[in-house]
């Protein structure tokens, strides 16, 4: 199994490749016994936040041996990825701004 700093990085990369805006990643291996990385991101139309999945899901199963866990669906405006050391929130930007889930993290140190 690849290390999660490893994970975080292919994951955001193939994010970034589908022109991913206001990506965000927070280390929260000191706060969270859950999970390694937040990372949180959006794109402007369902299909970008399809294609923004699927783009991760095909790096990560190319590469690992992975499961990923994906809840909603690019119609709903947020969807999630589990891909248990790093945990990925594709929103729409104006359903991003309702939940606002960055403020949960806030306190945690951002990875650039």
């Amino acid at each position: 199994m690849m290390d999660s700093l490893k994970l975080m990085r292919l994951a955001r990369e193939a994010l970034l490749s589908k022109k991913a805006s206001n990506l965000v990643v927070f280390d929260v291996r000191k706060t969270s016994p859950v999970t390694d990385y937040y990372m949180i991101t959006s794109g402007a139309t369902p299909a970008q936040l399809k294609a923004m999945m699927n783009a991760v899901i095909k790096d990560i199963k190319a590469t690992d041996s992975i499961r990923p866990r994906i809840s909603g669906t690019p119609d709903d405006g947020w969807m999630v990825l589990d891909l248990f050391d790093v945990v990925i929130h594709v929103f729409q930007d104006e359903v991003r701004k309702y939940y606002s889930i960055e403020e949960l993290w806030a306190d945690c140190p951002q990875v650039t």
